[in-house]
């Protein structure tokens, strides 16, 4: 699966550590997420184009490089997605942003839509779809092809904790999809939560359970 990317950078793997915790709080758990999203959306966004242009500065006019093409859209799988978007609007400030509204059926653990609201320039742009954990990878498939039938074509995907189950099920539905996680984990269990994982992102980052 050549478009899968572990990204081992220390700093990630350093806060992915401590949101792993049990006795990290819900403040510290929404910061490391959005830290981590960060980190992890300067190297999604490592292949966008560039182009020359002439700019001026106080000693001389020079050529320098500036990013060019598509502009960025994110796409935040509600309600955990939600932890994601700030990061990486700090790194890129002009993205819009929309959303997918998507809820697991406890008992057949497939995804069910809710809720789509997208830019009106979606098919356009980049766009990275954020979710913190890639399980069953029911919701990610599903949301990669709302978007798809929306006429979307360049489209990312960035999780921060992954099964190797949920990475399969996303490569086998979208192989032309590259997927950027922090971690890639063990195994699910018995109730589709992702082993060792973190737990309920959304739970975690909102303070609800």
């Amino acid at each position: 699966m050549s478009k899968v990317h572990v990204l081992d950078h220390p700093l990630i793997q350093h806060k992915v550590t401590m949101m792993r915790m049990t006795e990290t709080t819900t403040k510290d758990f929404r910061e490391l997420a959005n830290e981590i999203s960060l980190l992890m959306a300067y190297e999604v966004t490592r292949d966008l184009p560039l182009k020359d242009i002439e700019i001026e500065t106080p000693i001389c006019k020079t050529t320098a490089k500036t990013v060019a093409g598509r502009s960025i859209g994110v796409v935040p799988i509600l309600r955990a997605g939600l932890g994601m978007v700030d990061g990486i609007l700090t790194l890129v400030p002009n993205a819009k942003v929309g959303h997918i509204g998507l809820y697991r059926d406890p008992e057949t653990h497939l995804p069910v839509e809710y809720y789509c609201k997208l830019p009106v320039d979606a098919e356009e742009r980049t766009i990275i779809v954020v979710d913190p954990m890639l399980a069953t990878g029911g919701s990610a498939v599903a949301a990669i092809q709302f978007l798809k039938d929306r006429g979307c074509k360049d489209i990312k995907l960035m999780n921060l904790i992954a099964a190797p189950e949920g990475v399969k099920a996303v490569a086998d539905a979208h192989p032309d999809v590259e997927i950027y996680i922090a971690s890639l984990d063990e195994r699910l269990n018995d109730h589709a939560y992702i082993v060792p994982g973190l737990g309920d992102a959304g739970d975690r980052l909102f303070g609800t359970k």
